[in-house]
Order: structure tokens, then C-alpha cells, then sequence
């Protein structure tokens, strides 16, 4: 009898050992999971001004093109060769 008690006694402990680590894996989920989802909002955020700011930069090079920069002419000039073309299409669309 006092050997089943024992085993009781060792698996008691045991499961109390197991809960606890249980516990604080959990917590410690929690705590990563909530920084991947800070991390993940700072990525989004960096990536939008990244953008933002790569579209700037274009911008940028089509008025310095435009304003006679030899630098990106050749860009510049499919630019508004496309920007016609869209511009036809719209009147084109509004015509019929």
C-alpha cells in the first residue's frame, strides 16, 4: 500500500510539475504571439512609407526629366507616351 501511495504521490507531483511548465509555455505564448503581432504592424507600416517614398522618388526623376534633366529622358518620354495612350482610351470609352 505504501508503494501505490508513493506512485500517487510521484505522479501528483509530476502532473504538478507538467501544469506549471504548462502555464508558463502559455504566458510565454501570449507574450510572443502579441510582439509578432507589434512586429508585424511595424512591418506593414514601414513597408507603406517605403512606398510612399519610392513613389516620391519617381515622381522626383519625371519633373527633374521634365524640367530638362538629360538623366531619365528616354523614361520620361514612355511616361507620357503611356500617360496619351490612357488618355486616348479614356475619350475613346467616353465617345461611344
Amino acid at each position: 500500500m505504501i508503494i501505490i501511495e508513493t506512485v500517487v504521490d510521484s505522479l501528483e507531483h509530476r502532473i504538478s510539475k507538467l501544469l506549471h511548465k504548462f502555464e508558463v509555455l502559455k504566458q510565454t505564448n501570449s507574450r510572443l504571439s502579441a510582439d509578432l503581432s507589434k512586429s508585424q504592424e511595424e512591418n506593414d507600416r514601414l513597408s507603406k512609407a517605403v512606398s510612399e517614398w519610392e513613389d516620391k522618388y519617381e515622381t522626383l526623376k519625371l519633373a527633374n526629366s521634365i524640367l530638362g534633366s538629360d538623366e531619365n529622358k528616354k523614361e520620361t518620354k514612355l511616361k507620357i507616351n503611356v500617360l496619351i495612350r490612357e488618355l486616348d482610351y479614356c475619350i475613346a470609352q467616353l465617345s461611344e
